[in-house]
């Protein structure tokens, strides 16, 4: 690297470490640029999950359709933005807590942050991702996602991070959710609706074309998650009407 590009990663190199655990369960540290080709999608998290009761957030555990496993989340924001990620067709893995980012701040003192996801992306490009309502940025975090915004430019990394969502979007997508399972598709009914649906249907005509409702409707859902068909989700709450048609292959 050359230039101002290089003297900003070597800079970032002397500033920040990473920490992190592998498959495995063995610890690895080293510099941030040392650190960038690590399939962090793939790391274990750092710290535990808390779930014990009277806790002012809610954490789980969500079954990543896309890749198979199970990622952890910390609250109820965390676990819907977790949500939207699998539901997106450019984002291929993620993992929770995926590795410390360690520095010293001004005053010399050592300062470290986790964030809360790793995204890979279908054009290998790899996501940092912090979850945290708009409203709750005390100046502090604020400093922290700066600096972890600076360490991921520096070494080829985009950053995120994501605040309130629009409930009717995320309600929707939550409803598809439910369906977003292998189980749920049934080919020969799938062909039907993908028909059906070719040039624009609402949502109960497409799905009677296919039989019968309680039959159809899971696999029709499949098909949304999949954005095999697609709607506008942040419209109004999915229904009868809802006018779905064609997407493409997932």
């Amino acid at each position: 690297m050359t230039g101002a590009v290089g003297a900003a990663a070597d800079a970032a190199d002397e500033r920040f470490w990473l920490e992190f655990q592998v498959v495995g369960g063995a610890w690895e540290h080293g510099s941030l640029s040392s650190c960038g080709g690590v399939r962090f999608e793939g790391a274990l998290p750092v710290r535990p999950f808390r779930f014990e009761k009277r806790l002012r957030s809610f954490a789980g555990w969500w079954y990543f359709a896309t890749t198979g496993a199970h990622v952890g989340f910390e609250s109820w924001l965390e676990g819907d933005h977790l949500m939207l990620m699998d539901f997106d067709p450019a984002v291929r893995a993620v993992s929770a807590q995926p590795f410390w980012l360690r520095w010293c701040d001004r005053e010399g003192r050592a300062r470290r942050h986790a964030p809360d996801f790793f995204a890979r992306l279908a054009d290998g490009t790899g996501v940092v991702v912090d979850v945290r309502p708009d409203d709750r940025i005390p100046v502090r975090d604020a400093e922290t996602f700066a600096l972890t915004a600076s360490a991921c430019q520096a070494v080829g990394w985009e950053y995120r991070r994501l605040g309130n969502l629009d409930p009717v979007l995320a309600a929707n997508v939550r409803w598809l959710s439910r369906y977003r399972h292998r189980r749920c598709l049934v080919p020969g009914i799938a062909g039907v609706l993908l028909a059906a649906f070719a040039g624009g249907r609402a949502l109960f005509e497409g799905a009677e074309l296919a039989g019968d409702r309680l039959r159809v409707l899971p696999v029709l859902f499949h098909l949304m998650w999949q954005r095999q068909l697609v709607a506008d989700l942040a419209a109004g709450p999915l229904g009868m009407t809802t006018v779905v048609h064609a997407g493409g292959p997932r």
